[in-house]
C-alpha cells in the first residue's frame, strides 16, 4: 500500500484475517517471509517504537483496568490535547464527557463499567491516538448502531484524505469495506484467492465465496 491508500481484507470465519493482520503490525513473526513498514522488517522492531507508528483496533476489544484517558494514551502518561483529539475523532469525547468523572474515570477489568459499543469507540481513539500511519481495525463497526457505524465509516475516509494514513480494514464481507478501502483482499482457507481494486471485485467477483457475499 502506498501511504494513504486502504485494503480491505474479507472472508468466513476462521479464515485467518485476524492471524494475518497481526503478523502485519509485528504482534506474531512470520515462519517465512516480511512484513514490511517503510522497508523495515516490523517483527524487529521494539514494540514501543513499532506502536509510535501503528495503530490496533483488536477484533476482541481489550481495554486495561485504568482510567479512559491512560487507555487512550495506550497506558502512558500521554499528552492530553493528543487523547482529546484521537477520542474526538472517534466520535467517543462527548460520550467521556458524561462519565463520573471524564477522562479520569476508572473503567473497570477489560472496560467492564462500559457497554460494547463504548468500549469500541474507546479502543477505535486508541487506535486513532498520537501519529500512527498504519491502522489496522479489526471488524471496525461490528458492536456500533447504524447512525454510529456510519459516522465511523466516514471518520476513516477523512482520515485518509487529510493525514495520508493507510488503513487495514477487516470484514466478513464486502458490503462493509466497499467505500472505506482502495483495494480487497479475499481470505479463504488461509489463503488469499483474490486481490483487486474494491469496486472491481464488487461489480464482478470470481471466487464462490466472494460471489456469495
Amino acid at each position: 500500500l502506498k501511504a494513504g491508500e486502504s485494503l480491505g481484507l474479507i472472508g468466513p470465519s476462521a479464515s485467518g484475517k485476524t492471524t494475518l493482520a497481526r503478523l502485519l503490525i509485528g504482534n506474531l513473526t512470520p515462519r517465512a517471509g516480511h512484513a514490511r513498514l517503510d522497508g523495515m522488517d516490523v517483527a524487529e522492531w521494539d514494540s514501543v517504537d513499532r506502536g509510535q507508528h501503528i495503530g490496533y483496533l483488536p477484533q476482541n476489544i481489550g481495554l486495561f483496568s485504568g482510567t479512559v484517558r491512560e487507555n487512550i494514551a495506550r497506558m502512558s502518561e500521554g499528552n492530553s490535547e493528543d487523547i482529546i483529539e484521537a477520542a474526538k475523532l472517534a466520535g467517543v469525547h462527548d460520550l467521556i464527557m458524561h462519565l463520573p468523572k471524564g477522562y479520569e474515570t476508572e473503567i473497570g477489568d477489560g472496560g467492564a463499567t462500559l457497554s460494547g459499543g463504548e468500549r469500541q469507540r474507546i479502543a477505535l481513539a486508541r487506535a486513532l491516538y498520537g501519529n500512527s500511519k498504519l491502522i489496522v481495525l479489526d471488524e471496525p463497526v461490528s458492536a456500533l448502531d447504524v447512525s454510529i457505524r456510519a459516522q465511523v465509516m466516514n471518520l476513516i475516509k477523512d482520515l485518509q484524505e487529510e493525514y495520508n494514513v493507510s488503513y487495514l480494514l477487516i470484514a466478513h464481507n464486502l458490503a462493509t469495506v466497499r467505500y472505506m478501502a482502495h483495494q480487497t483482499a479475499v481470505m479463504y482457507l488461509g489463503q488469499i484467492v483474490e486481490y483487486s481494486d474494491t469496486e472491481e471485485l464488487y461489480q464482478n467477483p470470481l471466487h464462490p465465496y466472494t460471489k456469495a457475499l
